[in-house]
């Protein structure tokens, strides 16, 4: 054996080592994984190949040149996940707790650069205690670097961030940019700014998992797309959500084979309550559609008066976005309506065919609504949706009242198909709510004023509490039974799978942010 070829067997070694067994033993006693056992696991057994395992900083400063560890603390490479390939970089907290060097960020650039060329998912496993303070605007130059092409290649490739330890400070944006975040409960937290800036600043306590935590993020601030308990459930996650979408933006996801049989879901006909006021799961309307088991949901536990997620009709991977009676009536306040924005956004980027699920009373009303904002993140909705050039079909199921009715993909923003369920209710407002306004005179002057507002109530109800005036004029496609819509679905998937529009020459359009 050359004393070359000994030297580079000593250096990979070395390399595979991290930054020794006590910090990898460290690391399994938090009960995370170090960063190749994630990137094994993640990927297909034997497909990955590293890139740049001898890379090592260039600092000299502070002591620097004393501590060198091959690879300089994130492991970088390709690889295939279930035969597809994926580009990958997991942060290694035994070197320098995960910090970002000029040399890291230059490593996770190169990957990303490559991604970009072939067309070819990105997936950062971060862990990381923020910027290597000893290069000081070095480092800050290479977050820099990473954000720019997180940009680049956002709506071109999909890119996923799972946070599996810190990741704080500059280091967040680069995730908050990917198009979906995974974090592990316990053992992964997010911040701008860390509890003892914040108790300096505000005077308040907060721990670490109180301010940024997978609970805290996924709950109040929808930061994350969905939480898992531990290390591997999030990889699985990361695996299962790979199914669904594509590998870029030229080509489509991957349709599964489906036989057509009995098409016909009797279970739909008893969903909906003959009571307008009384909630149901949508969850249940969305189980009764979709083929078995498929139900991918996103922000499961954020704003859930709105449900989001992937799923499979006919084998074919679809969005669904569908108001949820079973939590503020469904509304749209300001949390589900960028929820639902930024959701769909993601289907057009990436081909993914958009049903929409309406049962949905109007806008949330009060002060609060107003104050924060609730016109403009309205509008992302309607906007993200009115741009949306992907095949997309609506089913009312019940209430679709005011200009919620316009915004939930209505025929007059562009939806491909509209079909409604008989309990459609298409109105400006409630009946109770519109007689009171039309017929207030009447309703004063009348010796009962409760039982004529009854009486206009009903009449208001038998003229609009139903979906055949919309139909009439066109707005409507078609009212069906609710047991066949599945069967209306499939059909009209598959008839817009070559759909097709020129777009306006424009540089980008201006969504109200």
């Amino acid at each position: 054996m050359s004393k070359n070829t000994q030297n580079l067997k000593e250096k990979m070694a070395e390399a595979v080592k991290g930054g020794g067994e006590k910090r990898i033993e460290k690391q399994h006693k938090q009960k995370k994984l170090t960063a190749r056992e994630r990137v094994d696991y993640l990927l297909d057994e034997g497909s990955f190949e590293e890139i740049g395992i001898l890379v090592t900083h260039r600092t000299t400063d502070f002591g620097m040149e004393n501590q060198q560890y091959y690879g300089d603390g994130v492991v970088t490479g390709y690889g295939t996940i279930n035969g597809r390939l994926v580009y990958v970089f997991a942060q290694d907290f035994t070197v320098f707790g995960g910090s970002l060097s000029e040399t890291h960020a230059e490593k996770i650039c190169k990957i990303m650069d490559h991604a970009m060329k072939v067309g070819a998912p990105v997936i950062g496993l971060n862990d990381s205690g923020g910027a290597r303070i000893q290069e000081g605007v070095k480092s800050l130059g290479g977050y820099a670097d990473i954000f720019y092409r997180n940009v680049q290649a956002s709506g071109v490739v999909p890119q996923i961030s799972a946070i599996m330890g810190p990741c704080a400070g500059g280091a967040v944006y680069s995730p908050a940019i990917t198009d979906f975040t995974f974090m592990v409960q316990d053992t992964s937290y997010m911040f701008v700014t860390g509890p003892n800036v914040v108790k300096t600043v505000t005077n308040e306590e907060v721990t670490s998992e109180e301010l940024g935590g997978a609970s805290t993020h996924s709950t109040k601030s929808g930061v994350t797309h969905r939480t898992a308990a531990n290390d591997i459930s999030c990889l699985e996650d990361i695996k299962s959500l790979l199914s669904y979408i594509p590998q870029n933006n030229k080509v489509t996801a991957e349709k599964l084979p489906y036989e057509f049989g009995d098409e016909v879901r009797e279970e739909l006909e008893s969903i909906v309550p003959d009571s307008s006021n009384k909630p149901y799961d949508m969850h249940e309307v969305i189980k009764g559609i979709i083929d078995e088991n498929t139900f991918f949901e996103i922000h499961k536990n954020y704003a859930d008066n709105i449900i989001v997620g992937f799923a499979r009709l006919g084998g074919r991977s679809i969005g669904i976005v569908a108001n949820q009676p079973m939590s503020l009536a469904g509304v749209l306040d300001v949390e589900s309506s960028r929820k639902a924005a930024r959701f769909t956004r993601f289907c057009d980027c990436f081909n993914i065919p958009l049903l929409v699920l309406v049962d949905v009373p109007g806008f949330l009303p009060g002060t609060d609504q107003e104050w924060n904002g609730i016109i403009l993140h309205g509008a992302k909705l309607l906007y993200a949706l009115s741009e949306a050039t992907v095949p997309r079909v609506t089913v009312i199921t019940r209430k679709a009242y005011g200009g919620a009715y316009d915004v939930m993909n209505s025929k007059h923003i562009g939806a491909d198909l509209n079909y409604a369920w008989p309990s459609a209710e298409i109105a400006v407002m409630g009946a109770k709510g519109a007689s009171e306004i039309i017929f207030r005179k009447e309703i004063k002057e009348a010796e009962d004023p409760e039982i004529k507002l009854s009486e206009k109530e009903k009449e208001y109800a038998e003229k609009f509490a139903n979906p055949f005036i919309a139909a009439q004029r066109g707005f409507i496609d078609e009212v069906i039974m609710p047991r066949d819509t599945r069967r209306k679905l499939l059909k009209a998937f598959n008839m817009l799978e070559n759909k097709e529009i020129l777009r306006i020459d424009r540089k980008h359009g201006n969504i109200p942010l």
